[in-house]
């Protein structure tokens, strides 16, 4: 059985709906980046869009990177009141999303 602690990253890939504004789509992301500051295990917030020139990206066109101490942080963090308020209203302008939960293994710093 794998060691549940040591840091874990939560990755979402996103693709927005057609339809939602880009000053909608600022707001949200603007809430997930708060989320760092009232959810206690969530450690740290990363986001970005994709600038791949190997066109790869299967529609995919935003990139949310959350950080964790534990496989039971992410759970709590998965679980909490106030990401189950946000996750409603965030997915909701998903037209494509994928959710991956892993433990980075480091090669070079």
């Amino acid at each position: 059985m794998e060691e549940s602690q040591g840091v874990v990253k939560h990755l979402l890939l996103a693709r927005f709906k057609e339809d939602i504004q880009p000053d909608t789509i600022e707001e949200l992301i603007k809430g997930y980046a708060d989320l760092v500051d009232r959810i206690e295990p969530m450690k740290a917030f990363h986001w970005g869009t994709d600038v791949s020139a190997e066109n790869l990206h299967q529609g995919f066109t935003h990139v949310f990177e959350s950080t964790f101490e534990s496989v039971e942080g992410v759970a709590e963090y998965v679980k909490h009141p106030v990401h189950v308020e946000f996750a409603d209203k965030f997915l909701s302008a998903l037209d494509k999303v994928v959710v991956v939960d892993y433990k980075p293994s480091v090669v070079k710093q």
